[in-house]
């Protein structure tokens, strides 16, 4: 385990049953309250956008957009947020997705991508990639490129990987941490 790994996991709190019985949340707060701790998790994000080629920076709502927003400004690239569906004003692209409880829809305003953008999408934790997988979607509709996702955690045993392969054709995904 890397330094940098050994730094953001001593900063994730566990917390039991939340927001259900059975479920062990991964809680980032005590992470983002520490300033060397974000600031590492900032940069490293920020090298992968680099690394990928990213022109912009997605954000998927609501954690990717606290983690997005500074690693777009780090890497010097614009944010886009991806919002619930309805959250947005204007022309929105919207995609459905299957939850692990249900479904829901989630919206980018149309003109924020062009057909030479490279997108890095961001977000703190992939578990079954549906929400992801969607962006993905909504990304290639406005005619970009997905240069990769990112994640602080991925909770590799909920398979999302594999799920997310096929649409991310050949795209990286970097996973910070492996839970």
């Amino acid at each position: 385990m890397t330094d940098i790994q050994e730094l953001l996991l001593s900063r994730i709190r566990d917390v039991a049953d939340y927001p259900e019985p059975g479920v062990m949340f991964k809680d980032i707060t005590p992470l983002l309250a520490d300033p060397a701790a974000f600031t590492a998790l900032t940069d490293a994000l920020a090298e992968i956008a680099a690394d990928t080629g990213a022109t912009k920076i997605v954000g998927l709502e609501a954690r990717g957009f606290i983690l997005g927003a500074p690693v777009a400004v780090r890497a010097g690239l614009g944010f886009i947020p991806v919002r619930k569906a309805g959250k947005l004003p204007g022309a929105t692209l919207r995609q459905a997705y299957d939850l692990e409880y249900g479904s829901a829809e989630i919206e980018v305003h149309a003109e924020d991508l062009t057909a030479g953008d490279r997108v890095l999408i961001v977000d703190d934790v992939l578990a079954t990639g549906g929400t992801a997988e969607a962006a993905i979607h909504l990304i290639q509709r406005a005619g970009a490129q997905v240069s990769g996702l990112a994640v602080l955690m991925e909770l590799g045993f909920l398979g999302a990987r594999a799920r997310l392969a096929p649409t991310l054709a050949g795209a990286p995904l970097e996973a910070l941490l492996q839970v």
